[in-house]
């Protein structure tokens, strides 16, 4: 099989959920467990924080160089996720992994998440990650201890915001237990790797 044969017929599993839902962690969980998926690393124009690594958690470039690659569609999706901070998803990143016979597991928001279900249906496994109720995720939030006051009522409103979409997905898989979802949430992702594409 061809580079570009599989480039056309790769698959991919997203994951999107509010902010402290647990997506990040369950998308650890079957990258220790499952070799044939690869992470696909986010663009992002916020600052790097504690020990996050340049082009292993997120590409971090600037403002002026990602509005630059949105005018050149180098994006297969992109967001103002918050006030001046962009999120997207290279379209260089998807071949890169799909190239390595693998597929693409996404770690994304909501929005993100839709726009990539709709550009990939038939190839895409989308699972939503919720959270066992918005006070719940309030506490998690909050108990990162990570997030200003006012940053802390931004996530807020867009986890309200986000709690809506959930019917839109493939999949809504509940995070009541982090090791069931775990386990669920391998389950899923294996059926959806046999199965043939549609």
């Amino acid at each position: 099989m061809t580079e570009s044969r599989m480039a056309i017929e790769g698959k991919l599993i997203i994951f999107s959920a509010p902010s402290g839902a647990g997506k990040t962690t369950i998308v650890h969980h079957l990258l220790s467990k499952m070799p044939e998926l690869e992470f696909s690393i986010s663009a992002t124009t916020r600052e790097c924080r504690g020990d996050e690594v340049h082009e292993q958690d997120y590409y971090f470039i600037s403002k002026e160089e990602f509005l630059h690659r949105i005018a050149k569609k180098q994006f297969v999706e992109f967001e103002e996720v918050y006030s001046g901070t962009f999120y997207g998803t290279l379209r260089t990143e998807i071949e890169r992994i799909w190239a390595k016979g693998k597929t693409v597991i996404f770690d994304i928001d909501v929005e993100g998440g839709m726009h990539l279900k709709r550009k990939y249906d038939g190839q895409a496994l989308a699972i939503f990650v919720q959270p066992p109720s918005l006070e719940v995720l309030i506490e998690r939030l909050t108990g990162r201890g990570t997030d200003s006051e006012e940053k802390l009522k931004e996530r807020f409103a867009k986890a309200e915001k986000e709690l809506k979409y959930a019917p839109q997905f493939d999949i809504i898989l509940k995070n009541y237990d982090l090791e069931t979802a775990c386990n669920e949430a391998e389950q899923l992702v294996r059926d959806f790797i046999s199965s043939p594409a549609l």
